[in-house]
Order: C-alpha cells, then sequence, then structure tokens
C-alpha cells in the first residue's frame, strides 16, 4: 500500500480489539464523559481541602470541565441519530452531562465554601 493510499482515504474509526471499531459517534461523548469525571475528582479534591491556596483554582477547574462535558454531551444527545444500543454514542452523551452537572454541583459547593474560608 503506498503513502498516496493512506492519505487518500483516511479513517474515521479506530479499531480497538477484533471486530469492536471506536467511532467517531462513540468516541465524542466517551471523551466528554471522561473529561466530566476528571472534573468530579477535582471537584472532589478542592471540595475536600477547603484551606489550601489551591482550592479556589481546583474548584473552577471542575467548573470549566462540567461545563464542557454538559455542552459536548448535550449536543452529541441532541444529534445522536437512533436510541440506546445503535452505536451513535447516545449512553455516552448520558453519561457525560450527568457527570459534568455532579462536577458543577461539586465545583460550585467548593467555590462557596472556598468563600467562607477566606
Amino acid at each position: 500500500m503506498s503513502v498516496l493510499h493512506l492519505l487518500a482515504a483516511p479513517s474515521t474509526s479506530a479499531t480497538l480489539a477484533a471486530g469492536y471499531e471506536l467511532g467517531h459517534g462513540r468516541f465524542v461523548p466517551s471523551a466528554a464523559a471522561v473529561i466530566g469525571l476528571a472534573g468530579v475528582v477535582i471537584g472532589a479534591m478542592a471540595l475536600a481541602r477547603p484551606g489550601h491556596g489551591a482550592t479556589r483554582a481546583r474548584a473552577i477547574a471542575a467548573l470549566v470541565a462540567g461545563l464542557l462535558s454538559v455542552a459536548v454531551g448535550g449536543v452529541h444527545g441532541a444529534n445522536a441519530a437512533g436510541g440506546l444500543g445503535t452505536g451513535n454514542g447516545l449512553a455516552g452523551a448520558i453519561m457525560a452531562v450527568a457527570l459534568g452537572l455532579i462536577s458543577m454541583t461539586v465545583a460550585g459547593l467548593a467555590l462557596a465554601r472556598s468563600r467562607r474560608h477566606a
């Protein structure tokens, strides 16, 4: 296979295992869900340590991660053709929105607590 054949037909999916491909429909909401999960972890770290100097920065990072997760998951969920189990990433989009909302809630609590301790 020549280099021109590889450049002419770019693949939009990555083969992970035999018979399973992670295409655009599954990758985007999965990435948004991972960002939302990271926001939950960062927000929980900010909420657990309210007196430290990086609390406000962590809470803002968790808030931004949650907002990004909700936005990407919501747009993908609204545009997904088909229901759950069709491979269009609707379940990942729902998880991304849920984790993003949790992330923003925890970040809001951490921000409120950091203002109280400051």
